[in-house]
């Protein structure tokens, strides 16, 4: 009985020994921490996910180091329940997520310079035998200071849907820039790629505009933000000038109808239209609202993909002996039935000489784009850097494919009657970061010249 007894004490140590070591196999939490990336400012956000299963945790610890101090953040012990300094929620049958504001405002110790995030979680193991425990640390930069800004470039004026151009300095060199004119950003390009001799690496260009639909009082400022959400920011425009509002009145038919709309419609695919209905009128108007939308959100896109340097020298060329058949910022009036059916702002200049003529590039750049595009048809869309990009629609066809360099008078393609166009001409525009603005102004040499030559030429040499 006694060796019995003797054996069955040893099965059941054993079995104890098991249980124990496959408890302490489990994985311990998984840690993960969103947020801060690379920096702490005056005002940011805590954000991490721990995994463990069913989100069941026996502590979970947050602090931060820094000169030698520990600055503690967070403190879960036991349930959730027990959470303390920042907010709890269970997103998943496994994932507990904890946020907090962190920040020289919620954080008054912080101070600048370098620091070390360390999160600590524990869980229970299998029948509650063991602690399983795991750690993260980052390593980030405190800074506390917002950004220097000067503006360098002098007599900054805007016209009402045009465009102008800013020098200025940003310190430091890292962080993001440009012009907000409104809630539209603008982004700055360093200085040294327009060409500008003898600039440092904090010395920035922008291109901006005050669109159409823009109220002449929009706030416009040079900004510079950094990664840790510290702003500064600069008001420099001498003046806005209002430009006197066209408007006209056009009228559609169904013979206008069935000649546009079917092609634009197959082409479109955006539209997830099989083909044209039975409503024609119903069909136009999504053409020319829902689709024109579209194709312009689609054309802003392409600003993406603009050159950091300069790819002009010369002023942009008009259509040579072209007919001005509508200017810019048209607002039209659609009529159907001698009813107005619409109403549709026109953000581009038509040009005609007579039909098929040679289209050519306004100006030296890369070809971003030469495909159908919407209510423009057929059209061409060049970079010239730093922002500046044009618009040619309703060709016949291609001279030119994506990724072409072209030089100032380059035939492109030739003009027709593709997309929403009433006859033969060339829609051109110009664009400053996707955005439409007057074709007019780049058209002339002397806004050319004091605009843009003049701020790049008395800002080569840094300023003190």
């Amino acid at each position: 009985m006694l060796r019995w007894l003797v054996r069955l004490l040893l099965l059941l140590l054993a079995a104890a020994g098991a249980t124990y070591w496959v408890a302490g196999r489990g994985a311990p939490p998984v840690i993960a921490i969103q947020q801060p990336v690379r920096f702490i400012g005056q005002a940011g956000t805590l954000d991490l996910t721990v995994e463990a299963p069913d989100g069941r945790l026996t502590s979970l610890v947050v602090a931060l180091e820094q000169n030698g101090l520990t600055l503690p953040l967070f403190n879960l012990s036991g349930t959730l329940t027990g959470a303390e300094s920042g907010t709890v929620t269970q997103t998943g049958p496994n994932t507990i997520r904890v946020t907090r504001a962190l920040g020289k405002q919620s954080v008054p110790e912080l101070q600048q310079g370098s620091a070390r995030l360390v999160v600590s979680a524990s869980r229970p193991s299998l029948l509650d035998l063991r602690t399983l425990s795991s750690s993260a640390a980052k390593d980030l930069e405190v800074r506390l200071d917002p950004p220097r800004l000067a503006v360098l470039s002098t007599h900054h004026f805007v016209n009402h849907g045009g465009s102008e151009m800013v020098v200025y300095r940003a310190t430091p060199s890292d962080v993001t820039s440009g012009v907000r004119v409104g809630e539209i950003e603008y982004p700055g390009f360093p200085l040294d790629g327009a060409g500008a001799a003898g600039t440092g690496g904090d010395l920035r260009v922008a291109f901006f505009a005050l669109l159409t639909e823009q109220d002449l009082n929009t706030p416009i400022a040079v900004f510079a933000r950094d990664e840790a959400g510290n702003q500064a920011t600069a008001r420099f425009v001498d003046n806005v000038f209002p430009k006197p509002i066209r408007r006209s009145r056009i009228e559609i038919d169904d013979a206008f109808i069935n000649r546009t709309v079917p092609d634009i419609i197959a082409n479109s695919p955006e539209l997830k239209m099989a083909g044209p209905s039975t409503d024609l009128l119903g069909d136009f108007l999504r053409v020319n609202g829902e689709l024109r939308r579209a194709n312009a959100a689609q054309i802003a896109g392409f600003a993406k993909q603009t050159s950091p340097t300069k790819l002009w020298t010369a002023p942009f060329v008009q259509l040579g002996n072209s007919k001005v058949e509508a200017g810019f910022a048209d607002h039209r009036t659609y009529l159907y039935d001698g009813r107005e059916v619409d109403q549709q702002v026109h953000l581009g200049f038509d040009l005609a000489v007579t039909k098929n003529v040679p289209v050519v590039a306004a100006n030296d750049g890369v070809v971003l784009s030469a495909s159908w595009l919407g209510i423009y048809g057929n059209c061409v869309i060049i970079d010239h850097g730093l922002g500046v990009q044009s618009l040619y629609g309703h060709l016949q066809g291609f001279e030119v494919k994506t990724g072409d360099r072209v030089t100032r008078g380059q035939t492109i393609g030739r003009s027709d009657s593709t997309g929403l166009a009433g006859g033969d001409h060339l829609h051109f525009t110009m664009l400053v970061n996707g955005q439409m603005v007057n074709p007019v102004e780049w058209w002339d040499p002397h806004w050319i010249q004091d605009r843009i030559d003049r701020k790049l030429s008395e800002s080569g040499t840094p300023g003190q």
